[in-house]
């Protein structure tokens, strides 16, 4: 009999930290959420100060009597679920769940799955935060009380399937206006003249024309640019002023959620889902050779970019054996963001001394990948700015004015650590100028012009969009990859080059909630009502209050547009696919289940067929989609997109789920007899876990 049972959330994490305790303690895993609002109806009590009526999450029944039987054969019970809003939620309705007073001392949590940690937070349990409770359930409630009224109005208004929320209805109107700008967009013609330079040394350098006389030089089309390179090679370039500055940039701090997304988009490619579930499995904890299963990086979903003081002390001991104490920098500053959920740390990894090199036998390659990234941000973070002269040249000749940019590293600082340390600021990146003084007669070796075009806006990407969802305040990290998911699923957003092109289903949903709805459209009002789940988390607003100032004019109007919202037709989508009946092009509809193929000429031609069917899960062998497919004997398996040029295929069907033991795709097995679990698809690992819990089950709303 264990004196204590830690529950955590997912049986990865149990698995990691079962070895890290004694045998006076057991680890059980709440899979997830245990309980939440029904989904068959609103669960929430409007007239009586919205309060939720709470269920246990089908299937998860099981997991409560195996808890509650673990929970009896203990003397004291530790609720150890993620250290943010949703883990405190979790915490409580397991308390709930398993009779044990919220009030007790029954919390811990850790920001990293090591033995350190582990055992420091067990030493000082807490009461449940009920504050932080109050904030996850009051976003949660808005969400329900969004969605459970906005989608069946769309479902009667446009057509089934659809739904809005908080979150994901701001996402696509963004897209859906930076595409407008971009349709909208007319390019317009300029000219730009570069001289190629010979010192009084014959060293080529080049130099931009920036300036006639006081003016600013605009070349407007090709008969301008022509003459000003005639007349621009009549006059003899000398160097007329020369500016030396010494520049510093410093390193970025530690990722946060969001700047990791974006990064693993912009360096490795990866999608926003993608990224969150391989640094699930680095936070969760992976076996690594003679150390055993261990957590590789803090928590991943954090807002914050500060470092515990011994991370700190155990980087700058690093730095300085592999670079030497003056490539040691004050560390960067974290930035105060004013948020609740900012109280955690940066992401960064356990120990700076696993270095990716020493990982890679153990890791995945996606794995790996990530873990770079990681190790090498946090470590250079807390290593000395780069130093660099910065040259400025401006070249004379007649009235004309050119210009040419130059530097020189004076001290690599932090960007010894990896090649492109320094690729968002080309500044450093720039060729050397050769030595030149006030005064230098030099010589024209050609005057090119080159035609230019002003740009649209570019369109969105998974990065892009999630550092606007940040900077204007909207969501939090656990929502941006629910949401991108959600925006996918329903047809209002699709991938095109990594790209996020809004669909003509899109505009018109968008439209509708910006005329009927325009604060849930607002970016503004729902990065405001972000910061008032803030204040309910801090203790300084009332959760209840705040969704009724919400929900007063909300069901207003609600009730307006079930009046005045009319139908709208959709146009009818035409496939490349031809009937076989009647030879027609066949159109794609919606039905109850999805996407399927009809022939227009119905009621005279019947013929349907299944659409394209996506899994939304990524091949892992070239990201492809995973699709569903049917063999010649009628058999179901997933095979990639990509085919013939990928190969990768399984019977079984995929999930998002990464492996915890070697980091492959996770496939569902659905025996008749026994309880649905999840496979390794690698044939030489073949791990198997119970069904996870989706965690974030509402956030993209």
């Amino acid at each position: 009999m264990s004196k204590y049972l830690l529950i955590v959330e997912s049986p990865a994490k149990a698995k990691t930290i079962e070895k890290f305790l004694g045998k006076n303690y057991a680890v059980a895993a709440s899979i997830g959420h245990v309980r939440d609002l029904p989904r068959s109806q609103l669960g929430v009590d409007v007239d009586n100060n919205f309060a939720p009526k709470y269920i246990t999450i089908r299937g998860k029944g099981e997991v409560l009597k195996k808890l509650r039987a673990a929970a009896k054969k203990a003397d004291t019970v530790l609720l150890a679920s993620d250290p943010d809003r949703e883990g405190e939620a979790i915490a409580w309705h397991l308390a709930h769940s398993l009779g044990i007073d919220p009030m007790a001392q029954c919390r811990v949590e850790f920001n990293e799955i090591t033995k350190e940690a582990v055992r420091e937070s067990i030493k000082s349990p807490r009461s449940i935060d009920q504050q932080r409770v109050d904030a996850q359930q009051a976003r949660r409630i808005l969400d329900r009380l969004v969605g459970y009224n906005l989608s069946p109005l769309l479902w009667k208004k446009v057509r089934g399937g659809l739904s809005a929320g908080r979150v994901q209805s701001v996402a696509v109107k963004l897209i859906c206006d930076r595409q407008r700008e971009i349709d909208s967009f007319e390019a317009e013609e300029y000219w730009t003249i570069t001289a190629n330079l010979l010192s009084p040394e014959k060293e080529e350098f080049t130099a931009e024309l920036i300036s006639l006389g006081e003016n600013k030089v605009e070349l407007k089309n090709e008969a301008e640019a022509k003459a000003a390179t005639k007349a621009l090679k009549k006059e003899l370039p000398q160097v007329v002023d020369v500016t030396l500055r010494e520049r510093r940039r410093l390193p970025r701090p530690p990722f946060t959620t969001s700047t990791l997304q974006q990064e693993a988009g912009r360096r490795l490619g990866f999608t926003v889902k993608k990224t969150m579930a391989v640094a699930q499995s680095l936070y969760e904890g992976l076996a690594v050779g003679k150390e055993g299963r261990v957590g590789l990086i803090t928590y991943m979903r954090t807002d914050s970019t500060r470092i515990s003081p011994q991370a700190r002390k155990e980087a700058v001991g690093y730095i300085t054996d592999a670079h030497g104490r003056e490539f040691v920098g004050p560390g960067a500053v974290a930035k105060a963001k004013g948020k609740a959920q900012d109280a955690h740390e940066g992401i960064r990894p356990t120990r700076v001394n696993r270095r990716p090199e020493d990982l890679k036998p153990f890791l995945s390659k996606d794995q790996l990948r990530l873990y770079t990234l990681i190790w090498e941000r946090f470590v250079a973070s807390q290593m000395a700015a780069l130093i660099y002269d910065s040259v400025t040249v401006k070249i004379g000749a007649g009235d004309f004015v050119l210009r040419a940019n130059g530097s020189k590293i004076k001290f690599p600082g932090f960007s010894v650590l990896h090649e492109d340390a320094s690729e968002d600021n080309n500044e450093e990146q720039r060729s050397e100028l050769p030595p030149l003084v006030v005064g230098d007669k030099l010589a024209y070796r050609s005057v090119l012009p080159k035609q230019h075009f002003t740009q649209p806006p570019p369109s969105y990407t998974e990065a892009s969009l999630v550092k606007t969802l940040e900077e204007q305040g909207i969501g939090r990290p656990s929502t941006y990859a629910p949401t991108i998911e959600t925006i996918t699923k329903r047809g209002y957003v699709i991938r095109e080059r990594k790209r996020l092109i809004p669909t003509e289903l899109g505009f018109i949903v968008s439209d509708l909630l910006a005329q009927y709805f325009p604060e849930v459209v607002d970016a503004q009002f729902t990065a405001e009502m972000e910061d008032q789940l803030d204040l309910i988390e801090e203790g300084e607003a009332d959760w209840t209050k705040v969704i009724g100032e919400f929900f007063e004019p909300f069901s207003a109007q609600v009730e307006e547009a079930k009046e005045k919202m009319g139908p709208v037709e959709l146009k009818e989508e035409v496939s490349d696919e031809v009937c076989e009946h009647c030879g027609k092009h066949m159109v794609i509809k919606m039905g109850r289940y999805g996407k399927f193929l009809a022939c227009p000429g119905f009621p005279e031609c019947k013929n349907t067929k299944p659409l394209r069917q996506g899994t939304g899960v990524e091949c892992p062998d070239c990201g492809g989609e995973l699709l569903v497919r049917t063999s010649r004997r009628g058999r179901r398996f997933y095979g990639c997109e990509n085919y013939p040029d990928c190969h990768f295929v399984t019977w079984d069907p995929p999930t998002s789920e990464r492996c915890s033991e070697c980091g492959s795709l996770m496939v569902r097995k659905e025996p008749k007899t026994k309880d649905h679990y999840l496979l390794c698809s690698n044939k030489e690992c073949r791990h198997k876990e119970p069904l996870p819990a989706d965690k974030d089950q509402d956030s993209a709303k």
